[in-house]
C-alpha cells in the first residue's frame, strides 16, 4: 500500500472519524424517530421541507436521507488506510490483511442477511442473499483492499474512475431482456434486469439494485479512501480541512454536471443522452459524486471541530454511537427497543397523554426517546468499560 507522498503515515485514532460515523448510525440507529419526536412537541405538523429531506427520494433526484447509506460508505473507506497502516507497522503481512479482509466480508454479509434478509426466519422463500447496506460495505471493502494493497494513490484513482465510468457506460450502452440500452426507469434498467436473473428468488423485490451497483459501492468506499489518505499525510490540520472542502466541492460540481444540471439550468443540451441522472435505488455514478461531496465536507467540518480545534466534547455523543456502530446496527434492527422503552415509560406516556394537548405531545415523545437512549447507554457502557466489537 502506498502512502501519498510526500507523506509519512499518522496512524493514531482520528477521533473525527468515530464521531462522523457516530452522527450517521444516530440516524438510524432510533435517533431519527427521537428527534422528529422532540421536535413534534413544538412544531406540529412538521413543514413540508423537512418532511421531504428525512424520507428517500421517490426515484430521481436526492435528500438528506438519501445520504445515509453513501456516508456509511464513505467513512468505511476514510478509515482503511489509517488501519491497514497501523498493521503493517506493527508487522502484519498482505497474507494476514488479506485474511482479515475476507473474514470481514463474510461477517458483513452474514450480519446484512440477518438484519434485512430474514437469514434468521430459516426460510427459503423469504431469504435475500444482497439486499442491505452491510453487503454494499462488504463489496466496496473488498475492491478497495484490493486496490490499496496493490496500487499507488494515482492508481486507486484510476481504479475508481474506471468503476464509476464503466457503470455508466453499462447502465447506458447495453440492451437487456429485449429492451433499449439506456433504460433508467424503476422497474425496467439494466442492474435491476440482473438482480433478477442472478438472484430470483432470493431478491428483496424492490427497485433497489446490487449486483452491477457493487461496482459504485467500491467507488463510494474509494472515496473515502482518498480522504483517509489525505488525513494520514504530512500537511496542516488547516491545509487537510481546506482539501477536504475542495474535494467536497469538487465532487459536488462533478455529480451535478453528470447528472445533467448544466443543461437543465442553462436550458440547452450539451450532455444529451449520455447523462446520467442522480438515482439513489441505482446508485448511479453522479450519485456517487454527490454523496462523495457532502460527505468530504461533513468530514471538514468534524475535523476542524474535533481534531483542529481540539473541541472534542462537541461530537463526544456520537463518538459513543461510531465506537460500536455495527453493534449499534445490529441491535437496533434484531432488538425492539421502543418495546423495552415501553416498560419503562410506556405508563407514564399514557398517564401525560390525558393531561392535555401539550402534555400529550411530551407523552408520544417518551417511547421513541426512550428506546434510543436505552440503546446510547448501552453502548456507553462497553465504551467507557473499553469493550469494541469489531468485525
Amino acid at each position: 500500500m502506498s502512502a501519498p507522498s510526500p507523506a509519512t503515515p499518522g496512524t493514531g485514532r482520528i477521533a473525527s472519524i468515530d464521531a462522523l460515523r457516530g452522527f450517521d448510525m444516530f440516524w438510524i440507529a432510533g435517533g431519527r424517530g427521537a428527534l422528529l419526536a422532540v421536535i413534534g412537541i413544538f412544531v406540529s405538523p412538521l413543514p413540508d421541507w423537512l418532511k421531504g429531506q428525512i424520507e428517500h427520494a421517490r426515484w430521481e433526484g436526492f435528500t438528506a436521507w438519501d445520504l445515509i447509506m453513501p456516508l456509511f460508505l464513505f467513512v468505511v473507506g476514510l478509515a482503511m488506510p489509517l488501519a491497514f497502516a497501523r498493521r503493517m507497522e506493527q508487522g502484519q503481512t498482505k497474507r494476514s490483511l488479506y485474511f482479515r479482509v475476507l473474514r470481514r466480508v463474510v461477517v458483513l454479509w452474514i450480519l446484512g442477511m440477518m438484519v434485512q434478509g430474514h437469514l434468521l426466519e430459516f426460510d427459503r422463500q423469504t431469504i435475500h442473499f444482497y439486499s442491505n447496506t452491510l453487503q454494499a460495505i462488504a463489496a466496496g471493502y473488498l475492491v478497495a483492499s484490493v486496490l490499496l494493497f496493490h496500487l499507488p494513490v494515482w492508481g486507486q484513482l484510476a481504479g475508481a474512475a474506471v468503476l464509476l465510468i464503466g457503470y455508466w457506460l453499462l447502465m447506458l450502452l447495453v440492451p437487456f431482456g429485449g429492451h433499449p440500452a439506456g433504460t433508467l426507469e424503476e422497474k425496467l434498467n439494466l442492474a435491476l434486469y440482473i438482480d433478477e436473473q442472478a438472484l430470483g428468488i432470493f431478491r428483496d423485490g424492490t427497485t433497489y439494485t446490487w449486483i452491477l451497483s457493487s461496482m459504485a459501492f467500491a467507488g463510494m468506499v474509494l472515496s473515502g479512501v482518498f480522504a483517509g489518505h489525505l488525513l494520514r499525510s504530512r500537511w496542516s490540520g488547516g491545509m487537510k480541512v481546506l482539501w477536504l472542502a475542495l474535494g467536497g466541492a469538487g465532487c459536488l460540481a462533478g455529480g451535478w454536471l453528470w447528472s445533467g444540471g448544466f443543461d437543465q439550468w442553462f436550458q440547452v443540451t450539451l450532455v444529451g443522452s449520455w447523462r446520467f441522472p442522480i438515482i439513489k435505488h441505482l446508485f448511479t455514478s453522479s450519485m456517487v459524486l454527490w454523496a462523495a461531496g457532502w460527505s468530504y465536507l461533513l468530514m471538514a467540518l468534524f475535523y476542524l471541530v474535533i481534531d483542529v480545534l481540539g473541541q472534542r466534547w462537541v461530537g463526544w455523543f456520537f463518538e459513543i454511537l461510531g465506537a460500536n456502530a455495527i453493534t449499534a446496527y445490529v441491535a437496533w434492527n434484531l432488538i425492539s427497543f421502543p418495546n423495552i422503552a415501553e416498560r419503562f415509560v410506556g405508563g407514564l406516556a399514557r398517564y401525560l397523554g390525558t393531561c392535555g394537548p401539550a402534555l400529550a405531545d411530551v407523552g408520544k415523545a417518551l417511547t421513541p426517546v426512550a428506546a434510543f437512549l436505552i440503546l446510547w447507554l448501552v453502548l456507553l457502557y462497553m465504551y467507557r468499560k473499553g469493550t469494541f466489537v469489531r468485525v
